[in-house]
């Protein structure tokens, strides 16, 4: 009588388990099927502004091509793509690539559409809220918060080895380190420190008066300059994370260098 109770209790445990593992698998199937249904979205999204939004100016023409370079990525992430963490990055890709869109919109003169979800890299980052303008050795470095002739290169926000920089238009795209030569023998990080200091390059303020016009209420260079936040979406982008080199290797398709203040 016990032998049998005891088959009956492990009949039992060994069904308990087999149907756990049914609905445990049943349940990453369908996390998985909505990731990468959301992510197909924002990939298709994007791939309709690239293909209609065209113009001659340079600014135009610099956020396009940012696009489609993320709208590529985005393509070869979603075919490779085979976990909820995969199609997560591949999802922050067109979502960048969708910020490149808006700014090209923008330069347009056109409705630049509904917003979009934050990007995770560039959480807390904030944007340019007026015109900046430093000399460094000697070469003139600009960035503002529209396009325009001397500022065509769009950012989204996120952080260059490790500081903050924030969304809006710049003279040059001195945070591509492939195109660190297109800066002559000023560094990044130079260019850096002297565009995002507290007084931002305006003469005769202090700290206290430059924390307020350049940085507003954002966490500045005294806020965390590592991984963004500490959610798990931050953990997935922030700090340089699978975009700068894991599951898809290489590219800066996700930002993952960056995160910050308001400016």
């Amino acid at each position: 009588m016990e032998i049998l109770l005891v088959a009956i209790l492990l009949a039992l445990l060994a069904g308990g388990f087999v149907w756990w593992r049914r609905e445990k698998a049943a349940r990453e199937a369908r996390s998985l099927a909505d990731v990468r249904a959301d992510a197909q979205r924002w990939y298709e999204r994007l791939g309709g502004q690239v293909m209609n939004l065209h113009g001659d100016e340079p600014a135009v023409r610099q956020a396009l091509v940012d696009a489609g370079e993320r709208y590529n990525a985005a393509g070869s992430q979603l075919e490779q793509a085979r976990s909820v963490h995969q199609f997560r990055l591949a999802r922050e890709t067109a979502l960048e690539g969708l910020a490149y869109a808006r700014a090209a919109r923008v330069a347009l003169g056109l409705d630049p559409g509904p917003e979009l979800p934050p990007l995770a890299a560039a959480e807390g980052t904030g944007e340019i809220t007026r015109e900046r303008q430093v000399a460094v050795q000697g070469q003139t470095f600009k960035a503002g918060p529209q396009p325009g002739r001397d500022t065509p290169y769009y950012y989204p926000g996120g952080r260059y080895q490790g500081r903050p920089v924030p969304s809006g238009w710049y003279s040059t795209p001195w945070w591509k380190t492939a195109l660190g030569a297109g800066v002559g023998v000023v560094g990044g990080m130079l260019i850096a420190d002297a565009l995002f200091s507290p007084a931002f390059a305006d003469p005769g303020y202090g700290y206290e008066a430059g924390y307020q016009e350049g940085f507003g209420d954002g966490t500045g260079f005294a806020g965390d300059q590592g991984d963004v936040g500490g959610t798990d979406q931050a953990a997935d982008f922030g700090g340089g994370g699978d975009f700068a080199g894991g599951d898809f290797g290489g590219g800066d398709f996700g930002g993952g260098d960056f995160g910050g203040g308001d400016w």
